[in-house]
């Protein structure tokens, strides 16, 4: 078994320091990291015809990452009308860009049509809704849900439960449809799993969409451009877990496509990824101080951030690893749940964690939270989202999103407007 490294890219001096300047609690993330991590995956998948990963915005939608990630040859994959800007702000346009939304407006629709971006439909009642609003784009790509072929996992659901999609009899009307209409060009897609850490379930999944291509090509004559095979690839936040091996998932594609697509003359057939969470996931980390101590049925530690900065732990009972800083090598001698202070019973960020023995003041970085950590934020309790670092290359510190204020929490509201209320 790999044992994954939880080592961290700055020491207590190192946040200290920062500390100075950006007060806890902050997300800061490693450039190098995430750019070492980018080119492995592009290595890995080398030999995947028109291979390109489009990031999942939704998990880290910020600006400068995304810019980073265009440096590294990756487009983004979009999911509303503010990700499709941030994508554009970032310099993506055109096949940068994949747009796969549900229950969608017609202004977003709009929008991805003016960047070029490769859309993505739903469900098929979105193909007279796109051609009324938009008109029909150049390439269309249909979402499917393979129901009961696949398992689906406990984050996105079992797909035969997900509002997702189209069905497999719904694949083949809505492309005759488009080619019926004159559509000459088609992808296709799929997501069907998050947080996967077993290799076999992507090479599974793009099996199914090889066959499911040749099947709808031979009945319908229209050749597919490219596939989609999602995203959903897992992190090992648990220090026993093994990360998925890029190479593997690419040597099983590979396989099911010599064996599926070229077999049947079907090739140059492009495939694409849209992983968010193994590009950027590891490579983030809360930083957070204990705010106070608590002894009454348990033990517990405070700290000075909460759900509105990290919510996975307390929706999902999701584990993420704490290293007190400075206490690395300190054995874990007691045991602790480590809290926030919403007024929910479920702001926790771990529970029975056994950790060094902790103090009032002490500095703890949360581990694996550079995808779906401060995207997820909210304002419940008046509780206001916390700033993002950046440690470049270089070992400097940048910020690329200051912390929220009083003033920007009431920024919707009209107290002028209140005095004169009846």
């Amino acid at each position: 078994m790999i044992m994954v490294s939880k080592n961290l890219p700055f020491t207590k001096e190192d946040i200290l320091k920062i500390m100075e300047k950006y007060p806890t609690p902050f997300h800061i993330y490693d450039e190098k990291a995430i750019r070492e991590n980018a080119r492995r995956m592009k290595s890995a998948f080398k030999d995947i015809p028109g291979f390109k990963e489009f990031f999942a915005v939704k998990a880290l939608p910020n600006p400068f990452i995304l810019k980073i990630l265009k440096e590294e040859g990756f487009g983004a994959d979009c999911s509303s009308l503010p990700e499709l800007i941030l994508a554009e702000k970032a310099g993506m346009t055109g096949d940068d860009i994949m747009f796969s939304s549900n229950d969608t407006p017609f202004e977003e629709f709009i929008k991805a049509k003016e960047l070029g971006g490769y859309i993505n439909l739903d469900d098929i009642s979105h193909i007279p809704y796109l051609e009324k609003y938009t008109g029909l784009p150049e390439i269309v790509c249909f979402r499917y849900n393979p129901g009961p072929l696949k398992e689906g996992n406990a984050i996105i659901g079992k797909p035969e439960e997900a509002k997702y999609g189209f069905t497999r009899e719904q694949m083949f009307e809505g492309y005759r449809i488009l080619r019926d209409k004159g559509v000459k060009r088609f992808g296709m897609h799929t997501m069907v799993a998050s947080n996967e850490l077993n290799s076999d379930y992507f090479v599974e999944t793009a099996r199914i969409l090889f066959e499911l291509i040749v099947e709808i090509s031979k009945e319908l004559g229209i050749r597919f451009e490219f596939v989609n095979l999602g995203g959903g690839i897992g992190i090992p936040y648990r220090p026993e877990q093994e990360p998925v091996s890029f190479e593997a998932v690419a040597k099983g594609v590979k396989e099911a496509y010599d064996a599926t697509i070229t077999a049947n003359g079907l090739a140059p057939l492009k495939v694409y990824l849209e992983c968010g969470r193994v590009i950027t996931g590891p490579y983030g980390y809360l930083v957070s101080q204990v705010r106070h101590l608590k002894s009454t049925y348990r033990d517990y530690v405070g700290m000075d951030s909460c759900m509105a900065n990290l919510m996975r732990p307390g929706m999902y009972g999701a584990y993420h690893h704490i290293t007190v800083l400075g206490k690395e090598k300190a054995a874990p001698v007691h045991k602790y749940d480590v809290t926030g202070s919403l007024c929910e019973n479920n702001d926790k960020f771990a529970i029975d964690r056994m950790l060094p023995e902790i103090e009032v003041g002490d500095v703890l970085a949360i581990h694996d939270t550079g995808a779906h950590g401060h995207a997820m934020g909210f304002n419940y309790n008046g509780k206001l989202r916390s700033a993002e670092l950046l440690l470049r290359e270089d070992g400097s510190v940048v910020q690329i999103r200051r912390a929220e204020t009083i003033e920007d929490y009431f920024a919707t509201l009209n107290f002028e407007q209140l005095k004169s209320f009846r």
